[in-house]
């Protein structure tokens, strides 16, 4: 009998340079601490409450996944903390424990553990969850109603909830600088503009993250809302308000850059953010919701595998 050898082929990349899941999860998690921090300053020990919950339990879920399905516990890579973490950035201070039970669960076994673990997800997991409880009890995320007994010492009013049901002349009332500064109401993480800027270029700059997806989900959503402005500034907001609002800073720089669920093609990584800015003022402006962000990557997310075969045409020809 002849000794053949086993030709063993795997799927891309083929070149490993040096990086770990670990070392991108902890990167990630030092650059959402200004918003973090400055969420935990806003809203006080309830906050940190829920923060403190949902990367507990995220890790929680993992393990007990883990060890269900006799896979090697990898806790310890940092990425369900991540994801507990992302979460609770993205839900009000408010949040009860039983959501926050529900929604690390979605985000672990049905985002991401039932795919595989990670690398086979194909929807962000963090997203996932939050959309689930979206449609599931609206009224979780009506923040308005949720920090209603806090003094903060800032407008009690969600911006683009002010913007949906009252206009763009009450919504007028929310300058740029009080934005950026986080002088809004939203999900823990969510509101501090310029610590969500300065944790993206960070992650830009470390390498984290490319700058192709967060660059284009901004400009999608800058030149979208300018149209809109344009056609009817009686009835749409500018661009800069649609910027600095809502969920679109940390889905620029944490949620559309997934890596599991992003393109790793530059043109495509180009139509995949531009694509979700669009949808993300489209939904806000002619939809339902009051935020499109979770929405629009999303759908962004379950089309990524077309988009990322999209390639230039290679230079010459077949000889």
């Amino acid at each position: 009998m002849t000794n053949q050898k086993k030709f063993i082929v795997s799927h891309a990349p083929f070149w490993h340079d040096g990086g770990q899941i670990s070392a991108r999860s902890y990167h990630t998690m030092i650059a959402a601490l200004p918003a973090v921090i400055f969420g935990l300053v806003q809203f006080g020990v309830p906050a940190l409450a829920v923060i403190c919950l949902s990367v507990s339990m995220a890790m929680i879920w993992e393990l007990i996944m883990n060890t269900l399905m006799k896979r090697p516990v990898t806790i310890g890579d940092g990425n369900a903390a991540l994801i507990g973490l992302l979460f609770g950035m993205l839900v009000p201070a408010t949040m009860p424990w039983w959501a926050l039970l529900v929604g690390t669960f979605v985000a672990i076994v049905i985002g991401k553990q039932v795919y595989g673990g990670i690398g086979g997800n194909p929807f962000n997991p963090a997203l996932a969850a939050v959309a689930i409880l979206m449609l599931s009890w609206a009224d979780l995320f009506d923040f308005a109603e949720a920090y209603r007994n806090y003094e903060l010492g800032i407008a009690m009013v969600y911006p683009l909830a002010v913007l949906k049901h009252f206009g763009v002349a009450a919504a007028s009332s929310f300058d740029t600088g009080s934005l950026l500064m986080g002088k809004q109401i939203g999900g823990i993480g969510a509101t501090f503009g310029l610590g969500l800027i300065i944790g993206g270029i960070y992650l830009i700059l470390k390498g984290i993250i490319r700058w192709e997806i967060s660059v284009s989900f901004i400009v999608g959503i800058f030149v979208t809302a300018m149209i809109f402005n344009g056609v009817d500034s009686a009835k749409y907001a500018g661009p800069m308000f649609h910027l600095f609002s809502g969920y679109t800073l940390i889905g620029a720089f944490f949620l559309a850059t997934e890596d599991s669920s992003s393109p790793v093609n530059f043109i495509p990584m180009l139509i995949y953010g531009a694509g979700a800015g669009v949808m993300t003022v489209l939904i806000r402006n002619i939809g339902v919701y009051v935020d499109g962000v979770v929405f629009a990557i999303l759908l962004m997310n379950l089309i990524n595998p077309l988009v990322d075969n999209i390639r230039p045409k290679a230079i010459g020809k077949v000889a």
